[in-house]
């Protein structure tokens, strides 16, 4: 476990640097591919670690199922975020004022692709697996879920209520997919739509940040226990509301289809 999270989080920060706005095609499809073929590499390095360090085989990344876990995946984060922004809008917390066009599209494109892939590695890969085969399925979820909160203490405008709602509703949201399946295209996917629809659809900030010029114009004006401040939506009580009754719900599919593990 240990070697693994280091060895991905080293890749992770290598495979970042392509997509980055610091690249010369920042702005271009070139920006979206670049961050595809660092996915790409990220799961054979994956399986290459599966079979050559761990000498087991690789059942997280099956080739037969990924388009239809990913498309799954895609389109739950998707419908998730808007439903979740849509009560914010409704509570009065974030007004559209008009359609901006393309915006930086390939620019999100690559962070929902990069941060969706090698995060989802990090915590359910590596982290929740390794951890649930020692001290089994709910000490995994509630250990992964801290440390996935604990993860993001330090982006820009992060305070200590967004990182715990980062824990629950993300760490519960995204352990729970991995449980449905045992795989992990559906939780990346889910992670990747999560972070592009808030980022490029609501102009949103992801994780904390800057607002990203998307296809939408937006205002967020009220309390931060609605519109969840500097650190973005992701940081409002709705959010941790909506997100983690998602979470509760794929867990109980998950518990119902493949039950849990217990303790070795």
């Amino acid at each position: 476990m240990i070697i693994g999270f280091v060895v991905f989080s080293f890749a992770y920060g290598l495979s970042a640097q392509p997509a980055s706005r610091a690249m010369p095609w920042h702005g271009t499809p070139l920006q979206a591919l670049a961050a595809l073929a660092g996915a790409a590499l990220g799961i054979g390095l994956y399986k290459l670690f599966r079979r050559y360090v761990e000498g087991g085989l690789d059942t997280e990344f099956p080739l037969a199922v990924a388009t239809r876990e990913l498309g799954t995946g895609l389109l739950f984060g998707f419908l998730l975020f808007s439903a979740m922004t849509g009560v914010v809008w409704l509570l009065g917390g974030i007004q559209f004022q008009g359609v901006r066009g393309m915006g930086n599209l390939w620019g999100m494109i690559a962070l929902g692709i990069i941060s969706g892939t090698f995060e989802e590695i990090l915590f359910r890969g590596i982290l929740f697996r390794q951890f649930e085969a020692m001290l089994g399925t709910w000490a995994a979820l509630a250990i992964t879920s801290i440390l996935f909160g604990a993860g993001h203490i330090f982006n820009p405008g992060a305070t200590w209520f967004s990182s715990f709602a980062i824990a629950v509703e993300a760490g519960i949201l995204l352990g729970a997919a991995y449980m449905v399946t045992r795989r992990l295209w559906f939780p990346i996917a889910i992670h990747a739509a999560w972070n592009f629809t808030q980022g490029w659809v609501f102009s949103v900030p992801v994780s904390g940040g800057d607002a990203p010029q998307g296809l939408l114009i937006t205002t967020r004006n009220g309390p931060e226990w609605l519109t969840g401040g500097a650190f973005g939506l992701e940081a409002s009580v709705v959010a941790l509301v909506v997100a983690t009754l998602a979470g509760v719900f794929l867990l109980l599919r998950a518990i119902k289809r493949d039950g849990t593990r217990p303790p070795m």
